[in-house]
């Protein structure tokens, strides 16, 4: 039965599995330094690793989101689950590029079967219209409040264990999220119609739909620009950033270094995000979404332009954090809501699944160019631009998005 309510047991045991999942997607960049030490490999190949998760989350997330809605969304969480936590142990024991690489995919189907495709879904049928947007916000938020302690927790027991036995342990609580299960039981809420519609159908009429096709083609900059920084950024901070002055706030907050400072901005980043998210599912119920995605597009151009050019001290590093995480996972309520609202809640995952491909190839392409390009150049300049005009890109291509329910009409 559908409940009225907002914070339902679904909603709750979805943020906890997101929580845990995105708190260790988050840390990967943190890695990036001491794998390439201990190999002497250039930066460019564990980004392609950490390129290569992405991509295979993409792929594999209308794969889960199609597995949740034939097999059941517990049973593709605990197939995630199993396969993050694979990817993570073996990991532990690659020691070429190669290895990290091709590991990386099985981590990368993990975060799709444990990520927002299948959680989103879960909660958008357990809530009530009413409740929806803002529902996806918390539960977008919950990723947040993983990324908040996801990298310094990595960075701490950095300090205390080898790389490969973070891995481990991280692969230890991933199969402990899968405690919450039990309060995923939601409704599979749809209509008569789209009951009868079948999956084939409603992905070709979807794909024959220009706004579709506007919505996949704007989400690739959330995810170049995502991708990027959540791989590159404390590694970015580390080496470019102006020292942290020993005498400063930071300093006596026990952040001493560039490199601690990188760690703390991913940190940042994510603890403006919880705000972020939830405010943008919020708006998300009292105007139109396309205008709010187009909004935050324009805003992460402007923010990115402004500290690309403004000389990087950690004053400009903490306030640059603050900004782009309130707008950080604000689009992916604002998203997963206009698929919904546009397309129905029977096979959302699926058709949130593919939009999302679009936002995985973007984290792809902003991981492995930020590699490739830093090897070539020495620097993240060229990059960060890209990531400039593939957001003011997907400001303007939102702006023709026509926002209607899709009437259905049975196979």
């Amino acid at each position: 039965m559908q409940s009225t309510r907002l914070f339902t047991p679904v909603l709750i045991g979805g943020s906890i599995i997101l929580m845990l999942g995105f708190a260790i997607r988050a840390s990967f960049g943190v890695f990036q330094i001491p794998i390439a030490a201990e190999f002497g490999w250039p930066r460019a190949e564990f980004s392609l690793a950490i390129a290569i998760q992405n991509l295979a989350w993409g792929f594999g997330q209308p794969l889960f989101g199609a597995l949740a809605e034939r097999f059941g969304d517990r049973r593709a969480i605990i197939l995630g689950a199993l396969f993050y936590a694979g990817g993570l142990v073996l990991s532990a024991y690659a020691t070429t590029p190669l290895q990290h690489q091709m590991l990386e995919i099985l981590v990368g189907f993990g975060i799709a079967g444990t990520g927002f495709g299948v959680i989103l879904a879960v909660v958008g049928r357990a809530t009530s219209d009413a409740n929806r947007s803002l529902a996806l916000g918390i539960a977008t938020a919950a990723g947040s409040a993983g990324q908040v302690f996801g990298a310094p927790v990595a960075q701490g027991l950095l300090g205390v264990m080898p790389w490969q036995q973070v891995f481990i342990v991280f692969a230890a609580v991933i199969l402990l999220a899968l405690f919450a299960l039990p309060m995923l039981r939601a409704p599979a809420r749809a209509s008569r119609a789209e009951l009868e519609e079948s999956l084939g159908h409603v992905l070709k009429r979807a794909f024959r739909d220009p706004s579709y096709t506007l919505i996949f083609l704007g989400f690739f900059s959330c995810g170049y620009q995502l991708g990027f920084l959540t791989a590159h950024f404390p590694a970015f901070i580390t080496e470019m950033c102006g020292a942290v002055a020993p005498n400063g706030v930071l300093a006596t907050l026990g952040i001493s270094t560039t490199s601690a400072l990188g760690a703390v901005a991913i940190s940042l980043i994510g603890l403006a995000n919880i705000g972020g998210s939830i405010m943008a599912g919020w708006l998300g119920k009292r105007y139109t979404k396309k205008y709010l995605l187009a909004g935050i597009y324009t805003a992460r151009t402007l923010v990115s332009a402004a500290f690309i050019l403004l000389p990087i001290t950690p004053t400009t590093v903490v306030l640059f954090s603050l900004s782009m995480g309130a707008l950080w996972l604000a689009t992916v309520p604002l998203t997963s809501g206009l698929v919904a609202h546009i397309y129905g809640l029977r096979y959302m995952g699926t058709l949130y699944g593919f939009v999302f491909l679009s936002h995985q190839i973007g984290s792809f392409m902003g991981v492995w160019l930020g590699g490739k390009l830093y090897d070539i150049y020495g620097n993240y300049t060229a990059v960060w631009w890209i990531g400039v005009a593939v957001g003011a890109f997907s400001a303007l291509v939102h702006l023709p998005i026509r926002e209607r329910v899709m009437q259905l009409q049975p196979a």
